[in-house]
């Protein structure tokens, strides 16, 4: 209606792109964006959704330029980088310079994007990694990296800065070349809880249904460990992998004796990773769990809605990003039920092996 009344009315293109994205209607989503952007080259909510649109699509030549548009957004919740350093783009000589590379949004993006440090470090660069504090005890010793430090403490001298989330566009990162991840594996950290599975014989399973409640996808990421219970009639070791137990779950939490919960001992990440490398698989929602156990090379489950991430992509269960990555996709929105019955099949394949 509002489009019908005011044919130059840039929102309201947007607005309809953005519903037919949450319907699946991809390049009827695209086509609205672009009215958007014909109307109003400078809308900066309407590149932004048209970065989420073509990044999920593989569109990555179009896709990371977009993205560059998120620090513009009317609905922002994180600060624009203000450096009087320059902003690394790629293209500046890096040979004994001294670069920042920040973190900026979710701790998932952080494990997922500290991969292009070395290619930094690479080409001659002296880096430091500025991390969310849960992380910076994992990623100390990421190859390549000098010196880490957490969000809010003083920055030593640097010459260029670039956000995590800029590097895939400064490499010029396509389907094909995204880089290895090289997050190193704790050792002899978190030992007490490495114990408490190491005895058992049976396949270790780790299990993460929840991610953070005030994520604006929360309601489409995350479920109830009702709807996994199914995959407890299998004979197999479960290992709860929750940071933070929602009320509702920590009631069957306690009243179930086949699931080890060992929440109480995670302390940051390195304690959680530790845990998983003493795992055989992970099964997870859309959380950072799924990046870390990824980033590890661990076999990792992830169960995704039927409009996911752009980073998860479409019609495919494997994922670039993450190799030992096997992807469970919704057929329809809301329906976790269809999604858990191919996991407990798969499972029972995994645990006979």
């Amino acid at each position: 209606m509002a489009i019908a009344l005011r044919r130059g009315y840039a929102e309201a293109y947007n607005n309809s792109g953005a519903a037919l994205y949450l319907l699946k209607r991809y390049d009827e989503a695209r086509a609205n964006f672009d009215q958007a952007l014909a109307r109003d080259a400078n809308y900066a909510d309407a590149h932004w959704n048209k970065a989420q649109l073509t990044l999920l699509q593989g569109d990555f030549a179009q896709g990371w330029a977009e993205h560059e548009w998120r620090w513009k957004m009317s609905a922002v919740n994180h600060a624009a980088p203000d450096f009087a350093q320059p902003l690394w783009r790629g293209d500046a000589v890096l040979a004994g310079k001294t670069i920042l590379l920040h973190s900026e949004q979710g701790l998932g993006d952080t494990i997922q994007f500290c991969r292009y440090a070395p290619l930094i470090a690479a080409r001659g660069a002296r880096v430091i990694l500025e991390v969310q504090k849960p992380l910076k005890r994992l990623l100390t010793g990421l190859p390549g990296v000098a010196d880490i430090i957490v969000s809010g403490e003083p920055r030593p001298p640097f010459d260029f800065h670039c956000p995590l989330m800029s590097l895939p566009l400064a490499f010029g990162t396509r389907l094909e070349t995204i880089p290895p991840s090289c997050l190193p594996v704790p050792e002899n950290v978190a030992a007490h809880l490495a114990t408490r599975v190491e005895h058992d014989n049976r396949r270790r399973i780790g299990l993460v249904w929840s991610g953070n409640a005030n994520h604006k996808r929360d309601r489409d990421r995350s479920i109830p460990l009702r709807a996994l219970l199914p995959l407890l009639e299998i004979d197999a070791t479960f290992v709860s992998l929750q940071k933070e137990v929602r009320a509702s779950d920590a009631v069957i939490l306690k009243e179930r004796n086949d699931i080890l919960d060992l929440s109480e001992g995670l302390g940051d990440f390195s304690d959680t990773a530790a845990l998983i490398s003493k795992l055989d698989l992970v099964i997870t929602v859309d959380t950072s769990v799924a990046h870390l156990a990824g980033a590890m090379a661990k076999p990792v489950w992830l169960l995704l809605s039927d409009v996911p991430d752009w980073r998860w992509l479409l019609d495919r269960d494997d994922s670039p990003w993450y190799p030992t990555a096997r992807l469970f996709r919704q057929d329809a929105a809301c329906d976790w039920n269809a999604v858990v019955a191919r996991v407990r099949d798969a499972l029972i394949e995994f645990v006979q092996r």
